[in-house]
């Protein structure tokens, strides 16, 4: 590449601070998340199997001893944290990604098929963020509620599109700035 297309194509260094930033909060997300799962069902499992019976032996009755809702809870949580992980993934280049029709251009078009490829993908994204949103929408006009909770769901199930949206814009980043782009790993086939 030139002197030329390679200024032309740097980073503003906003933009690699605003999509660290960005990875940091979806890492901080999917990391509360996960540990709340994590703890909200320890705990419900350790009231249920260890509390609950020594109550019991001791001939007190406490009643139900686990939480409440432990596991639809945690399915919320899964979600959220399930669908930052699609922007963790994007950022860090740990994605599946087939190999298929990589040897088929010559090696000097690489660079522009990269960017034609994050710009395919990140439309790709951005489709299924529309439909994403309609699926939330659609909750949202019926008032779907969860079970037991009677929580509305739709502000659960928007991880979903922000999940998509995440990574089309990180696509789309990539696109304009290929430096940003993370490297492929190299034990992925």
């Amino acid at each position: 590449m030139s002197d030329v297309s390679e200024a032309r194509t740097a980073p503003p260094a906003a933009a690699a601070r605003v999509l660290a930033v960005w990875h940091r909060v979806e890492c901080w997300v999917a990391v509360v998340c996960f540990t709340f799962i994590a703890v909200i069902l320890v705990l419900d499992v350790l009231g249920r199997e260890f509390v609950g019976p020594v109550f019991n032996f001791l001939g007190i009755d406490v009643g139900p001893t686990g939480i409440f809702a432990s596991q639809r809870l945690s399915i919320y949580a899964l979600v959220i944290g399930s669908f930052a992980g699609i922007g963790i993934a994007t950022a860090t280049g740990s994605h599946l990604v087939p190999r298929v029709g990589f040897g088929w251009v010559p090696k000097g078009w690489r660079p522009r098929m990269d960017r034609l490829a994050d710009v395919i993908t990140g439309c790709f994204l951005l489709g299924v963020t529309w439909y994403g949103f309609k699926f939330v929408e659609s909750t949202y006009t019926v008032d779907l509620r969860a079970p037991v909770l009677d929580w509305s769901v739709w502000p659960f199930q928007l991880a979903i599109p922000v999940g998509f949206l995440s990574a089309a814009c990180r696509y789309f980043a990539y696109a304009l700035w290929p430096s940003l782009r993370p490297g492929l790993p190299e034990f992925q086939e």
